[in-house]
């Protein structure tokens, strides 16, 4: 296996870069430019040189052995001044060396999946974890990166194993008198794994809506403050506000973080009849992302209504609450009367939803956890059946059990892997 390096911090002027090295020449390689390495899992002060002798840089060096590393293969780490040319020079010194190349884009991750330092849910974790711009972002990244995930289905996988090594103890031992009925602790094992899977099945909308964003969408009539409201919600200028009715012509989109969730404002275009084509598709897209947003915020104007129907979470506000002398219910990008409230009440309505929030998070997890319970579904019917469908029960509780090691990446993945590495940098 190639031996592999790359700049594991981000690239430009910097304090300190690290330069990471991984593989069976990780140790040599380290050796050739520091002469010699600090022990195991202890940080060591060297002169870098190249292959002439000159003098590249001072770094500190930490070493890590096989099976005890972040790849589980030999590591070395060089933490260097962060000059753009230190890390150029050492890095081409690198490439210089024989059976030594750049790392490509989560290659030291891919290694750490496929020498079993993580699962495939872990590395999932880690990508979200590098991509996290929220605190709740931060803490479900988190969680799955821990290992979370994949001990709750280690847990259901080890039950179905004892179930189905129940199941098929009847089958072996078909032609003799079994001294126990297996069926109740079959049917207790495989109702405790199904409830579970159900449990965290209901968590994973929540959970995803965490990891990729809320939609928020501001809808009302043309001229009633949606633009205005959005940049004061924004704190700043992010959409074209005029006095003339039809200004927003497209869905503008403004990232946010709200009580610590991702959350996605949308201005939308004024609702109306109109002849005029292009702010008729406008309109046409307002009410399409509307309609998909996680939460709506209308603003009325007098007497008008909203052009559809609130749902039951929407938020319906009086607009322009600066021209009004009763406040209450009211909201105003100009004057701020009303923005903390409303700021308040969709952070109440979008945590309300993450209530139930689960551990899996993504809707691979939710495919293979929804096998499993079908598969197990089946499994429970074959066996109260009787004898005759000990066989089909058992190979159902086969098929959940490939569906959870497709979940932690045991089986069935290959087709995934270059997709989610693709997101992780070159020193990842």
């Amino acid at each position: 296996m190639d031996t592999i390096f790359a700049l594991a911090t981000a690239h430009g002027k910097a304090g300190v870069a690290v330069v990471r090295i991984s593989g069976p020449q990780a140790f040599a390689a380290g050796e050739r430019l520091a002469g010699s390495l600090p022990g195991p899992r202890r940080a060591g002060l060297r002169l870098l040189r190249d292959c002439d002798g000159t003098r590249l840089d001072e770094a500190l060096i930490l070493t890590f052995e096989d099976r005890a590393s972040f790849t589980g293969e030999s590591v070395v780490e060089l933490q260097l001044h962060g000059s753009v040319a230190v890390v150029a020079a050492v890095l081409r010194e690198l490439g210089s060396i024989s059976g030594l190349r750049q790392a490509d884009p989560g290659e030291f991750t891919r290694r750490a999946l496929e020498n079993g330092r993580l699962d495939l849910a872990q590395v999932e974790g880690l990508a979200d974890l590098i991509e996290a711009e929220t605190e709740a972002q931060r803490r479900q990244a988190l969680r799955v990166l821990s290992g979370d995930l994949g001990s709750k289905a280690e847990g259901w996988r080890r039950d179905l194993i004892r179930a189905a090594a129940l199941i098929e103890a009847t089958i072996d031992f078909a032609d003799e008198d079994v001294p126990v009925d297996v069926s109740p602790e079959v049917t207790q094992l495989l109702t405790r794994v199904m409830s579970s899977l159900n449990e965290e099945i209901a968590g994973v909308s929540a959970a995803e809506r965490v990891r990729t964003g809320f939609e928020v969408a501001i809808v009302g009539a043309p001229n009633v403050g949606k633009s205005t409201l959005l940049n004061a919600l924004a704190g700043r200028d992010a959409a074209i506000t005029s006095e003339f009715a039809g200004t927003t012509r497209d869905v503008i989109e403004v990232r946010m973080d709200i009580a610590g969730l991702p959350v996605t404002l949308l201005d939308t275009a004024g609702l109306r009849e109109t002849q005029d084509k292009i702010e008729e598709i406008g309109i046409q897209r307002a009410r399409e992302r509307a309609a998909l947003a996680d939460l709506r915020v209308f603003l009325v104007e007098g007497d008008q209504h909203p052009d559809f129907t609130p749902e039951m979470d929407d938020i319906v506000l009086k607009a322009k609450a600066d021209l009004l002398d009763d406040k209450s219910g009211a909201v105003s990008g100009i004057s701020g009367d009303g923005v903390v409230g409303l700021i308040d009440a969709v952070s109440e309505k979008l945590s309300q939803r993450t209530a139930n929030i689960g551990i899996a998070t993504r809707e691979r997890h939710r495919i293979a956890m929804e096998r499993a319970v079908e598969a197990l579904t089946s499994a429970k019917m074959f066996a109260a059946m009787g004898e005759d469908m000990t066989e089909l029960a058992a190979e159902e509780m086969r098929t959940a059990i490939r569906a959870l090691d497709a979940l932690v990446g045991r089986i069935d993945v290959e087709n995934l892997l270059d997709e989610i590495f693709s997101s992780f940098c070159l020193g990842k």
